[in-house]
C-alpha cells in the first residue's frame, strides 16, 4: 500500500507542471521533457523518476543526441515503428527519425535533465550519456561556430544554421552552464568544460558573424541562416528568409548577458535595440480565438494593447508578413489558410524583453 501511495505521490509531481507544449516535444506522462527540470531533487529519486530518466537514456541515438518526439513514458523499444506522414513529401517524421536534432528543445533538453540525473543518483550511467550528449553537441558545431538543426548532416533545411525556436540558443546556454562548473555538471571533466567555453565563444562569434546588414547597417537576425555563406535561409515552406522578431530577442538578450562585452558585441546590441525600437507594431492585438470552423487567429484593432513584433520582416522593405504553405508572402493574416494562421506565433511580445533590459544593460557596462 506504501508503495503505491509512493507511485501515486510522483504521478501527482510528474503531472502537476503540465502546460501547452508542441505536439513533436520528447514527453514522459504528457509533460515536455525540457519541463522535467522544474521537478524537485524528490522526484528524480523517486520510482517514478528514475524510470523516466532511465527511459531517456533508452533513448539517446548511438551519436548521442535525440530525436524530437518520442514517448519518455516508455523505454524505447527494439524497433521504432513507422511513423504517420505529418510533413512534407522528403521531410516527414521518418526523415527526422534518421537523426539527432536540437529543434524544438531537443537534445539539450535531454542533457539537463540528464544531468541533474547524475548529480542527485550520482550513478555512472546517467554521466555516460551526458558526456556522449556533450560530445555529439562538439562534434555538430560547424567551424564557423553555428549548429545545424539537425546531426548528422542531411540534404535538407537541417543543415541551415538554427536559431529558429531557440535552438542554438538552446545548446549555448546549456554550453556556458557547463563551463562555468554549475553544480548539475560538476562531474564534467575540466577538458570538456574547457571545450564547452570555446564552442560557447564561437558560437558567440557566428552569433556576430550572422546579423543581417542591410544597405550597410545591421538589423536583427534571420531564423536561420546558411551554413556557408551565413546568409538569411529558408526554411519550411512559410518560413522565408526574413529578419525575425521572435528569435533575434533571445539572441539580444545571450549578447546583453555578456561580461565585458567588446566594442563589436556592444555595437551588435545596439543595433538590434534600435531595430526593435523602429519595428514596434503599435494598436493591434494578435488573439487566438474559437471560430465557426475551429481554433483560428486574428489581429485586430487595439489603440490600447501594448506594442507588438511580427515573426518574420521582409529583407528589402522591412514590413511585416505572413505566409501560407504556398511560400507566398502575405500582408493580412485574413489571405492565409486557417490552418497556418492559427498554427504559427505569427506576432508575438518578443521586443519587449529587449526593451526592458537595455537599460539595465547600459548601466552595468557604463564605459567600462
Amino acid at each position: 500500500m506504501q508503495t503505491m501511495k509512493t507511485l501515486l505521490a510522483c504521478l501527482v509531481i510528474v503531472f502537476a507542471p503540465v502546460a501547452l507544449c508542441a505536439a513533436d516535444q520528447g514527453k514522459a506522462f504528457g509533460v515536455a521533457v525540457s519541463k522535467l527540470t522544474d521537478q524537485p531533487d524528490e522526484w528524480f529519486k523517486s520510482q517514478t523518476g528514475k524510470a523516466t530518466c532511465d527511459n531517456i537514456v533508452s533513448w539517446q541515438n548511438d551519436i548521442g543526441g535525440w530525436w524530437k518526439s518520442y514517448d519518455a513514458t516508455n523505454p524505447r523499444p527494439a524497433a521504432v515503428a513507422t511513423r504517420p506522414n505529418s510533413g512534407p513529401p522528403g521531410d516527414d517524421d521518418n526523415v527526422w527519425h534518421k537523426t539527432s536534432t536540437i529543434d524544438n528543445d531537443a537534445t539539450y533538453s535531454e542533457l539537463r535533465v540528464i544531468a541533474r540525473a547524475a548529480r542527485v543518483l550520482g550513478d555512472q550511467k546517467y554521466k555516460d550519456c551526458f558526456n556522449r550528449g556533450l560530445h555529439y553537441l562538439f562534434e555538430a558545431q560547424y567551424p564557423n561556430g553555428g549548429w545545424p538543426q539537425r546531426y548528422p548532416l542531411q540534404e535538407n533545411y537541417g543543415r541551415h544554421i538554427t536559431f529558429n525556436d531557440n535552438a542554438m540558443l538552446g545548446v549555448m546556454q546549456l554550453l556556458r552552464d557547463v563551463a562555468d562548473n554549475k553544480p548539475d555538471f560538476a562531474f564534467v571533466s575540466s577538458e570538456d568544460r574547457a571545450h564547452a567555453k570555446t564552442a560557447f565563444d564561437k558560437g558567440i562569434d557566428c552569433i556576430l558573424s550572422c546579423q543581417v546588414k542591410i544597405n550597410g547597417k545591421l538589423t536583427v537576425w534571420c531564423q536561420q541562416h546558411d551554413e556557408i555563406t551565413l546568409a538569411p535561409a529558408g526554411a519550411r515552406a512559410y518560413e522565408l528568409p526574413s529578419l525575425t522578431g521572435g528569435e533575434s530577442s533571445g539572441l539580444t538578450m545571450l549578447l546583453m548577458s555578456l561580461e565585458k562585452p567588446s566594442q563589436r558585441i556592444r555595437d551588435s546590441i545596439e543595433a538590434a535595440v534600435a531595430w526593435y525600437q523602429a519595428n514596434e507594431i503599435k494598436g493591434k492585438r494578435f488573439e487566438h480565438f474559437q471560430g465557426p470552423d475551429g481554433f483560428d487567429a486574428r489581429l485586430e484593432d487595439d489603440p490600447s494593447a501594448p506594442p507588438l513584433w511580427a515573426r518574420f520582416y521582409d529583407l528589402e522593405t522591412g514590413k511585416p508578413f505572413v505566409c501560407g504553405r504556398d511560400g507566398i508572402k502575405r500582408d493580412s493574416l485574413a489571405d492565409i489558410p486557417r490552418e497556418r494562421r492559427a498554427g504559427y506565433q505569427w506576432y508575438g511580445y518578443w521586443g519587449d524583453k529587449v526593451l526592458e533590459e537595455y537599460p539595465k544593460w547600459k548601466s552595468r557596462i557604463g564605459n567600462n
